[in-house]
Parts: structure tokens; sequence; C-alpha cells
């Protein structure tokens, strides 16, 4: 992985010369649009209508829309000048209980390592953090912008997640559907509890695959290699006419699922086999041909 940013973390007087690496990254599978009569693909250009010509990235300026069709102009010199412009420095402010920080509030994650022989003090603030079991919160600059910030301790180095300001979380209140009223019987709300549990279990985050995205590479991949691609049976959503019903029926699905687990049968593996050997057979025909 290569460095993104460069600067330090502070607290009180002391300072932590770091590197900060982007924690995690986007495995969107990415389409170019295409003209349809001749499969090329479109441009996309910077284009100025007045002076009707192409305009190359260093005559480009950022300008903010006080009125209609007038701008205020500003370069990297204003923006370096404002509060926490410098870009170099992640001020911690305050040390907090993590349970604390609703996860609305997160944005984009970032590893920080040590830089500039600043492993002693980085260690020394990882150590304390973890130790008094507490998370940061900081200012940070990132590309002109200044975010609040948590530090804590994941997977043996400091992280980094960028977070929202209060005022940039939207309301929940303000939509208009949450203004229902309804009486929840006991028994039904017990039942409820019931499927919570039998449905709860230990975090592991490698169970959860994106089986969307690999069901659109395996048709990519097959159009490319020119097979037909099986389409997987998808059950019907029937209508749910008793809650109460539904809730005993997801109980004894989850029981289920978890006796198959336990004796290390993949979920839905026996209703599956149709479907599996015609797969298999279409391949087979694939391949005489």
């Amino acid at each position: 992985m290569r460095p993104i940013w460069k600067g330090a973390v502070s607290f009180g007087l002391v300072y932590v010369p770091v590197k900060m690496y982007a924690a995690t990254e986007k495995k969107d599978v990415k389409f170019n649009y295409l003209h349809q009569k001749c499969k090329n693909p479109i441009q996309y250009r910077r284009y100025c209508p007045y002076c009707e010509e192409e305009v190359p990235l260093e005559e480009l300026v950022r300008g903010y829309e006080y009125e209609k069709g007038r701008y205020v102009i500003l370069r990297d010199e204003d923006f370096d000048a404002l509060p926490g412009g410098d870009g170099h420095n992640i001020e911690i402010m305050d040390f907090v209980e993590l349970g604390e920080i609703d996860p609305i509030y997160y944005d984009k994650a970032y590893y920080l390592a040590p830089a500039g022989g600043g492993e002693k003090v980085y260690e020394l603030l990882k150590r304390a953090m973890e130790e008094s079991g507490r998370v940061a919160v900081a200012r940070v600059t990132i590309r002109s912008k200044v975010s609040l910030a948590v530090l804590r301790v994941a997977r043996g180095v400091l992280s980094m997640s960028t977070m929202f300001y209060p005022d940039e979380v939207r309301d929940a209140g303000a939509i208009e559907e949450m203004h229902y009223r309804v009486e929840v019987p006991e028994k039904e709300l017990q039942m409820a509890v019931n499927l919570v549990n039998s449905l709860t279990a230990s975090f592991d985050p490698e169970k959860y695959t994106d089986e969307y995205r690999h069901a659109l590479m395996e048709l990519i991949q097959a159009r490319v290699a020119g097979r037909q691609v099986a389409e997987p049976t998808r059950p019907e959503a029937g209508r749910v006419v008793d809650l109460m019903e539904a809730l005993k029926a997801s109980i004894e699905k989850a029981k289920r699922e978890r006796g198959r687990q336990a004796a290390g049968e993949a979920p839905g593996e026996g209703e599956m086999e149709p479907q599996k050997s015609r797969r298999r057979g279409r391949k087979k025909a694939a391949g005489e041909g």
C-alpha cells in the first residue's frame, strides 16, 4: 500500500509522526459507457461553452455560486490560510468511550503507521489507548476539507475514521412515515424477540460475501467465453397473512439453518442440489459442443 497523507498526531505537547493509508477499497464492478452504434467508449471533456474550447486542469479554479451565475473564486492559498488548513496535523481533542459514538457519524476509514522515526511515541499512544480502553476524537484536514475523526486501536495499528459533523447528519424525525402510532401485543413482541435470539451469532465478517458481485462477474466471464448462464431460482415472496405464523415459521427456519451449520452443511445445501445438477449438465453440454 502507498501512503496518501503524511503528518502528525498531536495530543497535549506530544507529536506522533504518521503516514496515512486507505483502510478500505471499493470492489464494485466498473463499466464503461459505449456508443451503442460503434461500441467505442464515449469521452468526457472539460469544455467551456463560452470560449468554445476544452479547458486543461491547470486553468481550473474553484468557484462558489452565491447568486445565480455569480461566483466567488477561491484559490489554494485561500484554503491554506483557514483554521486547520495546513493539512499536516491530526489534533486530538478528547478521549471518549467507543460505545458513546453512534456509527451513523462514521465516513471513511484509514490506517495510521509510524513515520520518520516515530515508532516509540506511536507505540506509546497505541498502548495508552489500549490500556485506558478509550478512543480519541480528533480534527484532521484532508484535501482542504476539515473533518472530525475518531482514532482507535484496531488490527494492531492505529486506525482513523473520518466523521460527519452533527449538522451533516439528517434528522430522522423529518421522515413523515415515522410519525405512526401502533400497538404491539406482548405475545407478538416475545415471538419477535425469540426470532432475534435464534438468529443471534458472533460477528464473523468472513462469512459475509458480495453474492451480487460474484454472480455479476460469473455472468461477464460466461459472456466472454460465449456460454449461457443458468439463472438461480428465487423463492416466491408470499403475502404475509398472519404475523404470528410468519414469526413461528421464521424461527423454525432459523433453527433448521443453525442445525445445518452445526453439521457442517452449507445453508440451503439440500435444496440446491437439483439446480447444481442442472448447472453441471449445462457446463458438460457446453464442453461437448
